[in-house]
């Protein structure tokens, strides 16, 4: 299968990555982002592009793949709506809303989190929430991945200064924290490899947390 990947650059896309480069039943992969992975090989292709509420210079690019595993995303920390809408809402439809038109009918498979509801009192799960809402009513055979705690691996790292010194901090204390929240916990590799089971196949539901992740 030909797949499109957003925020490759990211701990969870970082992770996504790997395994689709990997894995042999993807046969290409198209990773679009403001930087460059930094990561060389023969299924790869990227482009770099800043503005995705603009996608029109590179919307050529875009159809006849069969996925599209997004995983860009912002921590609401410190952000006033107006900019994490812009991020999380408004940057995802309009690659969602392109590939509808272009592809209706491949696979979307985005990464939400543990915790959105649409009608929730936090600003991230509102947010969130309404994501969801509105890529589930496109022509698409979109699915919500709401992981919650993820460990990275393989080297792969969060961006993000402060989660990165939790993830040294934790990293010791995993088989603990996997005997304690095990349902709870996933990977890295285990969401890159269940991203590419659902496109392939698909999956009993939609929403999928940690264990249904882990399960695929």
């Amino acid at each position: 299968m030909k797949v499109i990947l957003f925020g490759g650059t990211g701990m969870v896309g970082r992770g996504v990555l790997r395994e689709c480069l990997l894995d042999e039943r993807v046969t290409a992969v198209l990773a679009v982002g403001r930087n460059a992975t930094g990561v060389a090989h023969d299924k790869l292709r990227e482009i770099r592009h800043a503005d995705l509420l603009d996608l029109a210079a590179i919307e050529g690019e875009l159809g006849g793949h069969d996925a599209c595993f997004f995983c860009l995303g912002v921590s609401s920390a410190g952000m006033g709506e107006r900019a994490y809408r812009r991020v999380t809402y408004d940057f995802t439809l309009s690659v969602a809303e392109t590939l509808a038109r272009l592809s209706p009918g491949s696979a979307f498979v985005y990464v939400s989190g543990v915790g959105t509801d649409a009608q929730g009192r936090a600003m991230w799960a509102r947010v969130k929430g309404e994501t969801e809402n509105a890529l589930l009513a496109l022509p698409l055979e979109a699915y919500m991945f709401r992981p919650g705690y993820i460990q990275p691996m393989h080297g792969v790292t969060s961006r993000t200064r402060f989660y990165r010194l939790a993830y040294v901090v934790a990293r010791p204390l995993y088989p603990l924290l996997r005997r304690w929240f095990g349902p709870g916990m996933t990977t890295t590799e285990r969401i890159g490899q269940a991203m590419i089971t659902v496109a392939e196949r698909g999956a009993p539901k939609r929403i999928l947390g940690p264990a249904d992740i882990n399960a695929l």
